[in-house]
Parts: structure tokens; sequence; C-alpha cells
């Protein structure tokens, strides 16, 4: 772990790992961004060369059928597999009240009451063959195809415009009174096409009017760029593509919470500071150049927690363990105590273990960017105060959560239920393949199990085919041994009921499920696996 990098800021003795910090490595074929909470790794995204992330991109789109029973469209944006579209999510959408405070604007007129659209009446307003703006709210995920709505935004540093729907909001997690009404009275000020709204995001809390100004300006300029290549372009085509990882980092990762970035690349790093430029000349000042031979990753001290994050169990400060498995319909996650004796009083230390459990769920959440229904087998306590206890720390921790979240009290047999948005693939996923020779399984059959089932086979073959002669069998070399020692003496009898030879040969790079029955004469194949 650095002690100093004095040289690489231009400044007094800094620890990179003190206060949050982002570490961006940037090579030619991957580039890899980090973010750092008091030396804790909480967030690990991977960009590589020529994978393009779509979550948030916008297309215009063809309906290309509609399917009444699943209440769905699928639309053609133009990739292998179509976009799924939802009746729900092709209905105009109000503002999210339970994240947003609506905040009404006096210089607009009021609406007149228009008809209520319903999920019936979308296959008449998209009908197969028409055109439609969509924008990707999922990417696609294993074979399901990515998963878009008609609502779409354009989010900013500090603002989100909604081009199609006219209404104005405040994010709930700004508390403090006088900073809301601060913030009302700029959004007031604000000059806001017609038929337009935009949502003040959490990082807006103490920014100057001069920021939403010019965020406004880049958030119009950037939506007159898609309307001018929807208009110009048939269906299907891609209208906004979402920016890349570092692009991304500079807008969204860069807040108030965080202190620096340093990034391993000079050109990424000059890169970084234009773009956080247009919008703060101060907070160009946080962004510097670490140049590194060695990976600066492993020379920050944060490599053998990336390493971990990939480990089925997580082991916790006072010695208990978290054992994490995904599956394709949920996350499943079991609290253990394992070495924690720390305490006399057991019912003390379970919900000890429990509290910490809780805090290293909610990050391995975000560091592995798992999502969907998540599962958590906490250890039972009696007391429903320790209950809430973990409840509450569990809450806490995901408001530093980008992901939209919903916890479920611990149930009477110690499950917690809960949901976290899941937009790309995990970060298994993106780093790891299925196995070839288990086929995602991570196990196979043993060599008595693959022993018993050639045979198997081979007896079917005898008994069927009474003109076969000799025959030749080709497996795994564990099969093999397992043939001439174990298993010789039930060969040798299997031998005597057919009228010719059984020859056995091993194949080295034969897989362990693998084998392949001939005919020693013709070589015709009698049987494979």
């Amino acid at each position: 772990m650095i002690q100093t990098i004095k040289k690489a800021f231009g400044m007094g003795p800094v620890n990179p790992m003190e206060g949050n910090t982002i570490v961006v490595n940037a090579e030619k074929l991957e580039t890899r961004v980090s973010l750092i909470e008091e030396g804790k790794l909480v967030e690990y995204s991977i960009e590589r060369e020529g994978e393009d992330n779509i979550v948030h991109s916008i297309f215009k789109g063809k309906v290309n059928n509609i399917e009444q029973g699943l209440k769905a469209m699928f639309v053609d944006i133009g990739m292998e597999k179509n976009a799924f579209l939802h009746f729900w999510d092709a209905i105009p959408e109000a503002l999210n009240n339970s994240q947003m405070e609506e905040v009404k604007r006096s210089d607009r007129p009021t609406k007149k009451k228009q008809k209520k659209i319903s999920a019936k009446d979308i296959p008449s307003l998209y009908p197969v063959g028409s055109d439609i703006m969509i924008q990707v709210s999922k990417g696609p995920i294993g074979t399901k195809g990515p998963r878009v709505t008609t609502n779409i935004s354009l989010p900013g540093r500090y603002l989100v415009l909604t081009p199609h729907v006219d209404q104005f909001g405040i994010s709930r997690r700004i508390e403090d009174p006088k900073e809301r009404a601060r913030l009302k009275k700029i959004m007031s000020e604000l000059s806001v096409p017609e038929g337009m709204g935009i949502i003040m995001r959490t990082v807006a809390q103490g920014r100057r009017k001069r920021h939403f100004v010019r965020d406004l300006a880049m958030l119009l300029d950037q939506w007159e760029d898609v309307t001018a290549i929807r208009d110009e372009n048939k269906a299907p085509v891609q209208v906004f593509q979402e920016p890349g990882l570092v692009e991304k980092t500079a807008h969204d990762l860069l807040t108030d919470e965080v202190d620096k970035i340093i990034c391993d690349d000079a050109e990424t790093t000059e890169q970084i500071r234009e773009i956080v430029g247009k919008v703060s000349g101060r907070t160009k000042k946080c962004v510097h150049h670490l140049p590194s031979r060695r990976d600066i990753f492993e020379k920050v001290g944060i490599q053998k927690q990336i390493e971990e994050a990939f480990r089925r169990e997580v082991i916790l400060p006072c010695g208990g363990y978290l054992v994490i498995d995904e599956t394709e319909a949920l996350i499943a996650v079991d609290v253990n105590t394992g070495r924690n004796r720390g305490s006399n009083n057991v019912e003390k230390m379970i919900t000890e273990t429990n509290v910490e459990a809780a805090t290293e769920v909610a990050r391995q959440l975000r560091l592995r960017n798992i999502g969907g229904l998540v599962v958590v087998d906490f250890i039972d306590m009696r007391h429903r105060k320790d209950q809430n206890a973990v409840y509450r720390r569990i809450k806490e921790e995901l408001k530093k959560d980008k992901a939209k979240t919903q916890v479920l009290q611990i149930s009477a047999i110690g499950l917690m239920e809960m949901t976290r948005q899941r937009l790309n693939e995990s970060l298994r996923e993106v780093i790891y393949e299925p196995c070839e020779y288990c086929d995602g399984k991570g196990r196979v059959k043993n060599a008595m199990s693959m022993s018993i089932e050639i045979q198997r086979q081979l007896s079917t073959i005898i008994a069927r085919q009474k003109d076969v002669g000799d025959i030749v069998i080709v497996t795994n070399k564990a099969v093999l041994d397992r043939f001439k020692q174990e298993d010789s003496q039930l060969l040798m009898e299997l031998e005597r009921s057919h009228n010719g030879r059984l020859i056995f040969r091993g194949d080295p790079s034969a897989l362990r499920e693998s084998f392949t029955i001939l005919d020693a004469q013709s070589e015709k194949v009698l049987a494979s696996n």
C-alpha cells in the first residue's frame, strides 16, 4: 500500500486509501474502475475493448410482434435479440413519489384532464410495424434480450431531463428543508422547454444556479442531437449511446463524498479532467495522474479485495463468514458464526455477527453487481430488538447503493428477503464463462458413475446388435484406471456374454464424462457422450 504519493500529486503526503477514492486502471484491452470507501473496495466495474454497454442507450425501434398473453411486445432495435417491452413500461410514467418530491411551477399552465392511458391501450398505440422510441432499462442477461421502456430520461451531473414528461422533482435524499427550499427556487428559475421536465439529483445539494444552467444546456443540446438522428434515420437505429466507463465515472461517481480520482494513464486522466471541467473547474483538482509500472490496483493495495469478490466465502472481521451463491433466479447468502467466540453472551455474539454480516452483504451486492431476488439467512435471533438492529443496519448501508433496493423485515424463520435492481450481468458473469468441462454445474460425475454408465451402454449394444464383433471403448484416463482395477472382473463377465473382445483405450484429452464406443472393424460409432 502506498504511504505517500507526494510527487504524483504535487502536494503534501496523501494516502490514497484515506477517505473515498476512485482508482482507474486504463489499458488497451480493458479499463477498470474501483470505488474505495475508507480503505474498502465497494464498487468495481470493467469495460473491455469491443464490448458496448447498452443500458440507458436510446433506440428508434420497430414493433416486431405483440404477445397479449405476456402483455408485452418485442421491438427490433437492430441487435441479435429483440428488446422486451412490457405494456406497463409503455405507459407514460409520473414521478416516483417515494424517491422524488414533485415541485409545482407557476409558469406552467394547468393541464387539461386527458384520458389516462392503460395497458390495454398499448397495442393500439403501437401496432405491429410501427416505430417506437425506447430506452434500455436492463441489459441482455444470459439468454434474455434487453428490457426497454418508453419513459426516456437523460441524466446529467446534477439534473435528469425527462423530455416526454412535463414534471419537476427533487430527490428525497436531500433532507435539509432550507436546502430543499433553495433548490426549489432555483428550479422555478430554470428555462425548461414546454412539455419537458427535470429532476434534481442528490448531488445537487450545495450547488449554485450556474451549475444547473450549464447542466441543463448540455442536456438540451444532447436531446437535440437525439431527435436529429431519430428524424434522419429509419428504424431500427441507435439514437443515443450510453457513455463509456470513464465518462460515467466522471459524471456519476465523482460526487462530494469522493475525495479524489487516481488514474495510471495520462491520456485518460486528461479525458476525466476535461469532462469534469465542463461542470466544475474546482473539481478538476481532484483528478490525479499516478504513473506506475506495477498494476495500480496492486500498488494501492486493493488487488486482494478484488480477488475476494469472486470467492464463495467472505470472512467477517469478527471471525464469522458469509457463503454467497448466485443462481439465475436468486442470490442466496448464508451467515455463519465461524470462529467468532468473542463473547460469553451467546445472544450478544450472534447479534454482533449478524450486524457485521448486514454491512458486508450490502457491500458485496454493490461490489459483485448482483441483484434480483436476494435471500439472506441470518443466524437465528430470539428478540425482535436484535432483529430490528440488523434490519436498520442493512437499510442504512443500502442508502449508499445507487441501484434501487427494497428490503423486508427478518421473517419468523430468520430469513431476510430483498430485491436489488439488476441492470447488467454480474461481475462474475462478465469475468467468467461456464466451464466447458462441467457446463457450469461446478461438478462432474466420478469414475464409478461413468464406469456404470459405460457398462450399461455396452450391455444394451451387446443385447441388440448380435452381429457386432470386437468393440473399442475410448474414455477418460481416470475411468480407464477404474476399468483396469475395481471393475475388471465385471468387464470380463460382460465380455464372456459377447462374441468379440472389449478393447479399452484411454484418451488423455477426453473429459471425465466423455466416452465413445466403436465397432472395431468398421469404426462405426455405436454410442457416445
